[in-house]
């Protein structure tokens, strides 16, 4: 704040001493100290509230930011999803058995083989002639 070294204060304090008197004295330098407390408190209070204010401030612009690039956000979020589906799908793929062909399937015994039992879908026609 200012720049006041010991010499300064010899001077104002002499100063002082012979306008204002000795009896006098005591009672001004108090208030001079409750005055200069409440200024330094006061300047204190005026700092706090810039700095928030630049923090408000700055805080605004990241959200500004933010919400513009929620676009972008979203779009992450949707190829994550889609990405999640497919690592989802390459699984359930790579679990399941691959489907067995009729003629792989071992037969009970006594059964005949899969190919030699008539087949169900043929029509009764179908059945004499061929």
């Amino acid at each position: 704040m200012f720049d006041v070294g010991f010499w300064e204060l010899v001077v104002i304090g002499i100063v002082a001493l012979i306008v204002i008197g000795p009896e006098r004295l005591p009672g001004v330098a108090r208030t001079a100290g409750l005055w200069l407390g409440r200024l330094r408190r006061f300047v204190a209070g005026v700092k706090a509230d810039i700095e928030r204010e630049v923090k408000a401030e700055e805080l605004k612009r990241i959200m500004e930011e933010q919400a513009k690039s929620s676009g972008l956000h979203e779009l992450m979020e949707e190829t994550r999803a889609a990405a999640d589906d497919l690592n989802r799908t390459v699984t359930e793929q790579t679990i399941a058995p691959p489907p067995a062909s009729t003629a792989s399937l071992a037969s009970q015994p006594g059964e005949a083989p899969a190919e030699a039992q008539p087949s169900s879908d043929a029509t009764p026609s179908q059945e004499r002639h061929g």
